[in-house]
């Protein structure tokens, strides 16, 4: 009873927290002639509840008929003679929970993420997104501005940041009690950026998918396409991609205990394609020995000739993303646009000009730690009491998983050991899930709540339940485990239930 009645009283005290943030501070109108860091305030309105469409479409237009009034507040940062930072700031009207949340872009994005701010400001936060420093979702803008690709590398972020802690301490006159930042893909490598740059920005990090080895995924892609863009037979059609998915899943699915067509670990999976060569045994459908090639080019580890850094290959079990020119439509312009625009200025640049051996060298020599999120010494971030939740899906398609594990255990080693990291940063692992989201494994998951309850309870999250729908239903649960931690089979219960695994060393 004593439980109850202190969770009452503290649900009391949230609100009337919120209600008093709330009702003093500077109005929203006012909010525009308010000075910012670096930059100035170009909007502040409050938006109607229902009321907000976001400039020139896009998103699902649901999630935003069912937003809460909000002030929404637009800036520009210039913390360089060459920049041009567009932010948006998102203050909830009424109910604000008292934190602040910034999320992520994708790939080169150059926009606003609306549908990521709507996700946060609909659970009481105040919220901001920025476009990086630049339009469109290509790196032409990167030619001869270097400040810009500073901006688009770390710095767009930090300013959005401290922005943002202005505003929000300025309206509500408070400041946030606690910072996130949440975002995959891209925007889990500008997460892991903060992180490494700028300790002090953010209290808990969700970075998904990240694109931390940010050359090396340009390259491999880059290296791929160019094999396939020249030899048509070596590329695997759909029916050959599935038929390969299909080979692998047989070969390495009851690994874990539970043949389920899921491949729990894939770095246990040993699958050789020559199993699908023509000619063999197979009896179905069958691989040339081009396209086996192909495959085993896909999956290979590559080696950076100056830094001997490990360079990714796919996982086994991502066969369902590939394209016919290897990695996915939007990896490959990213890698294209990379060593186009950034590493050899040359808008004629074309893949058929990539050398791997001497281009991925050049590459990283160029970015310079700006773009990269390789950094291991989170100490300072971990320091200061920082949270970071890491999750990639085994089956992207698009940015290595291996880039998680391998950033995983190179802070390991950096900070001297598991027991100095756990406390602080857990990476989960995602069977069958693409690229953030989607693929055949559970691919639905609550980060958030996950790294509020590490935060601001310290219950850190020994394991987070995903779920996966058909058609909006559900139909299976699984449970992600920190790595190297694996989700194994107890023996007893559905192979669709969560409550029918355990996390456990492999």
């Amino acid at each position: 009873m004593r439980i109850l009645e202190g969770c009452l009283a503290a649900a009391v005290l949230a609100v009337l927290f919120a209600t008093q943030s709330q009702a003093a501070g500077t109005p929203c109108e006012q909010l525009a002639s308010l000075a910012v860091p670096n930059g100035s305030i170009t909007e502040a309105s409050l938006v109607a509840a229902g009321a907000f469409s976001p400039p020139g479409g896009g998103g699902n237009p649901r999630a935003f008929s069912t937003l809460p009034a909000f002030c929404r507040v637009a800036a520009t940062l210039k913390p360089s003679s060459d920049s041009d930072i567009k932010i948006e700031v998102w203050l909830p009207a009424a109910g604000w929970n008292g934190k602040f949340q910034a999320v992520g872009n994708g790939a080169f994005s150059g926009s606003i993420a609306y549908p990521a701010l709507a996700a946060a400001l609909a659970r009481g936060y105040a919220t901001s997104s920025t476009d990086t420093g630049h339009t469109g979702n290509t790196a032409s803008w990167a030619i001869g501005h270097p400040e810009k690709v500073t901006d688009f590398g770390w710095r767009a972020v930090h300013e959005l940041t401290t922005a943002s802690k202005r505003i929000i301490t300025t309206h509500y006159e408070q400041g946030p009690r606690f910072s996130y930042w949440n975002g995959c893909s891209a925007g889990g490598r500008q997460g892991l950026k903060a992180a490494q740059r700028f300790p002090e920005d953010f209290n808990g990090i969700i970075a998904g998918a990240p694109g931390s080895d940010w050359t090396s995924r340009a390259g491999r892609a880059v290296q791929v396409e160019k094999v396939l863009a020249s030899n048509e037979a070596a590329r695997l059609q759909q029916a050959d991609r599935q038929a390969l998915h299909a080979a692998v899943v047989t070969a390495c699915d009851a690994l874990d205990g539970a043949k389920d067509g899921l491949i729990e670990n894939p770095q246990r999976c040993e699958f050789d394609p020559k199993a699908l060569a023509c000619g063999g045994s197979n009896g179905g459908a069958c691989l040339q020995a081009a396209q086996v090639d192909t495959a085993k080019l896909v999956y290979s580890n590559e080696i950076n000739p100056k830094t001997r850094r490990v360079i990714a290959g796919l996982a086994p079990g991502s066969e369902l993303g590939w394209t016919d020119l290897g990695w996915t439509a939007s990896a490959r312009a990213t890698g294209l646009d990379q060593f186009r625009y950034i590493v050899f200025a040359d808008p004629a640049w074309t893949v058929q000009k990539f050398n791997f051996a001497t281009d991925i060298v050049r590459a990283e020599d160029v970015d310079a730690d700006t773009l990269n999120a390789l950094d291991p010494n989170l100490k300072p971030f971990i320091d200061r009491g920082g949270k970071l939740i890491q999750y990639h899906g085994w089956s992207d398609p698009q940015i290595s998983p291996y880039n998680s594990t391998l950033y995983y255990q190179r802070v390991v080693d950096a900070l001297g050991g598991p027991a100095k990291v756990t406390g602080s940063y857990r990476l989960f692992m995602a069977p069958g899930m693409g690229h953030c989201s989607g693929g055949e494994g559970p691919d639905t998951f609550d980060a958030v709540a996950a790294i509020e309850q590490w935060v601001e309870q310290g219950r850190a999250p020994d394991r987070i339940i995903a779920s996966h729908a058909t058609k909006g239903v559900v139909d299976r649960t699984r449970p992600l485990c920190p790595y190297p931690q694996v989700a194994s089979y107890t023996g007893k219960g559905s192979l669709d239930d969560a409550a029918s695994f355990v996390c456990k060393a492999p």
